[in-house]
Order: C-alpha cells, then sequence, then structure tokens
C-alpha cells in the first residue's frame, strides 16, 4: 500500500477539492463530531468503547516518547523550536505502526494511517505546528471511520477522552520543544496553534443555561472552567502564554482581537455555526494549508487534482508559485518565535535573577 502523497499545488486544484466528494465527506465526519457533544462538558459520564480506549493508550505511548526526548540544549538563547523535536518525531515515526496496528482488523492500511498520525505532531524541518497537523489528527480518526473501526456511537468519546488527551500532549509539546506557529499570524488570531478546539468547544457550551460568549472575558470563570469545557481551556491557555515582560496578563482584546469580536456573538450557537463555517475557509479552503495535505485510498484524491511530484516543495517544505503569494495566512512570511518561547525564556530569565535579601 502507498503512502498518502501531497496532490493540491494550484487554485485549481483547490477549487477541485472543494467541489470534491471527499471534502464534503471530510467536513461532514468534523461536523458529525461536534455535534456529537453538543451541551456535553469534557466529564461528561460516556460508556467508553473498546476503540476509545485503545487510542488514548496510543497517546499515552506518545507522552511516554517525549519523556525519552527531553531538551538538552537548555543553554541555547535562541526562541526558536527545539531540535530535540526532531528526535522525538522520528521516534514517533519509527512506533507509529506497531502503535497503530491494534486498532486495525486488516492491517492493509496501516501505513497509510500512520503517515497522517506522523504529521499531526507539527514539522520535523520547521519544528512548528498549526491548523493542518491538527488536521491530520481527524484524519486518522476519518480513515479509522473509513475502515468501520470508529462508529457515530463512539463520537462523544473520541472527542471528550481522545481529542482532549491529543490538546493535553499538543500543549506539552509546544512548551516542552517551543513550537513555532505553522504561520506569522496563528490561525487567524484564534490560537498560535490550534481551531478544532474553538469548534468542538463552542458545541459543548451551546446549550449551556448561563455562561454567554462574554464569559471569557472572566478570569475567574475561565480556570474555575478550563478542564470542562475545550474552548475554556483555549482561552485558559492563550491568558497565561501573552503576557507583558514583567509577567502581567494582557486583555484578550490586544492579544486576540477575533476572539474578541466573536465574544459579542449572541449565543453560543451562533459561534458553534459560524466556526464551521470559518473552518471552510480559513482551514480547508486555504491553499497554503491544504498544498500540505495528503491523499491516499482512505482519503481520496478528487479528479484532475495535479499529479504528485508536479511541484517540487524549497528548502522551507513549501510550494512557491504564482498562486501562493505571501499574504495574511501564508504558511511562509517572517519566520518568528512563538509566544510560548518567548513566554518560557522570560521565567527562566526571572528564575535565575537573585532574590532580594535572600
Amino acid at each position: 500500500m502507498a503512502t498518502p502523497v501531497k496532490r493540491i499545488t494550484t487554485r485549481d486544484d483547490l477549487d477541485k477539492w472543494l467541489d470534491s466528494q471527499t471534502f464534503n465527506q471530510v467536513l461532514s465526519f468534523i461536523t458529525d463530531l461536534q455535534e456529537s457533544i453538543v451541551g456535553k462538558p469534557n466529564d461528561e459520564p460516556i460508556t467508553e468503547s473498546q476503540i476509545v480506549t485503545q487510542l488514548q493508550a496510543v497517546l499515552d505511548s506518545i507522552n511516554t516518547i517525549i519523556d525519552n526526548h527531553p531538551v538538552i540544549q537548555e543553554k541555547d538563547i535562541s526562541r526558536f523550536g527545539k531540535v530535540e523535536f526532531r528526535d522525538f518525531y522520528d521516534n514517533v515515526a519509527k512506533q507509529s505502526p506497531s502503535l497503530l496496528s491494534p486498532l486495525l482488523t486488516n492491517q492493509e492500511h496501516t501505513l497509510e494511517i500512520a503517515t497522517y498520525f506522523n504529521e499531526s505532531w507539527g514539522d520535523r524541518t520547521r519544528i512548528d505546528y498549526g491548523s493542518g497537523h491538527e488536521l491530520n489528527f481527524i484524519c486518522v480518526l476519518f480513515c479509522l471511520k473509513q475502515l468501520d473501526c470508529i462508529t457515530p456511537q463512539d463520537y462523544p468519546g473520541l472527542l471528550l477522552h481522545v481529542f482532549t488527551k491529543y490538546m493535553k500532549t499538543m500543549r506539552r509539546l509546544q512548551k516542552q520543544y517551543w513550537l513555532e506557529p505553522a504561520g506569522s499570524h496563528g490561525v487567524w488570531g484564534l490560537d498560535d496553534y490550534h481551531f478544532l478546539p474553538f469548534l468542538f468547544g463552542a458545541a459543548q457550551l451551546s446549550t449551556h443555561p448561563h455562561m454567554k460568549p462574554k464569559s471569557i472575558h472572566n478570569p475567574e470563570l475561565v480556570e474555575m472552567y478550563k478542564n470542562k469545557y475545550m474552548y475554556m481551556e483555549c482561552i485558559d491557555f492563550i491568558n497565561n502564554i501573552k503576557t507583558t515582560r514583567n509577567g502581567e496578563k494582557l486583555s484578550i482584546r490586544w492579544h486576540s482581537p477575533m476572539l474578541d469580536d466573536i465574544s459579542a456573538a449572541k449565543s453560543w450557537a451562533k459561534i458553534k455555526e459560524g466556526m464551521v463555517k470559518m473552518y471552510k475557509v480559513e482551514v480547508l479552503g486555504k491553499l497554503p494549508i491544504m498544498q500540505h495535505f495528503m491523499f491516499g485510498q482512505l482519503i481520496p484524491c478528487p479528479p484532475g487534482v495535479s499529479a504528485p511530484h508536479e511541484h517540487h516543495e524549497d528548502e522551507c517544505g513549501h510550494i512557491h508559485s504564482k498562486d501562493l503569494v505571501n499574504t495574511w495566512g501564508d504558511c511562509c512570511g517572517i519566520k518568528i518565535p512563538s509566544a510560548i518561547a518567548a513566554s518560557e525564556a522570560l521565567k527562566k530569565e526571572q528564575s535565575q535573577k537573585p532574590i532580594p535579601f535572600d
């Protein structure tokens, strides 16, 4: 079985993707996942299926691999990604077929799914992470669904137990290896790295009797509910990373204006719907992101899309053509360190300062 390959390289390719059955299937899977947790907090009592338990065990293994690859270049003053991430990535790629094999009754597609799994953790060369990598994790779940290893009854567990654990693992990777945002603008003002926890999290809150969208401006509420709702976890994470040099927290109005604008919506239900529309345009419909999307047997490429290897990536791992200009949301542009790197570097700097009268 051949591994999945990148196919989308031009605007015409992107248009064919957006008009394809594959696009509709992937989007429908995401929206079905979203619907499955309407009104359900992370700690909602649910019956956990075998596949959900197995996927959590796989994520436990990923955390073990992180343990085995600590950052050793602590004296490096650079605020860009830590090179130890590449050792982590290589170890994941080596182990992923064996990690995923127990999930499958037919091993024919193991390497195909492992390719998406490997890309779920970030880019090995650039040591960055963005919504395209996050999409790869969804592709792993989608492939399992295509093979009937996952059914709609599993969807709540996939989000409340598996996806939330994936998020915790990604937060750990972002902090430990100082992963840079894949794109100098982050995910268009939502989060430097993620989109889907906002899309899924809005569904969790869409039927909440008391909490309103403007509640994200209440630090006490965010702190209280960060472990209960994905959306609040994201707000809490951003609040703790986007600080002044003195460690003081900034208003979300300053560092995340789009989230501030969204908080003015009348209801979480409106945000739930809006997030899907935004995802279609800003992730699934963005050429700089979708040029990295891979197609195989389980996620078939739409007819008429460019053949593999017709365009070559540069040293950054990107494809540059007349269709890809350096504009808002482009994956290239000025290379910037992550806010996490700045925050962690500041903590170390402050910890090394002598304490008065000590």
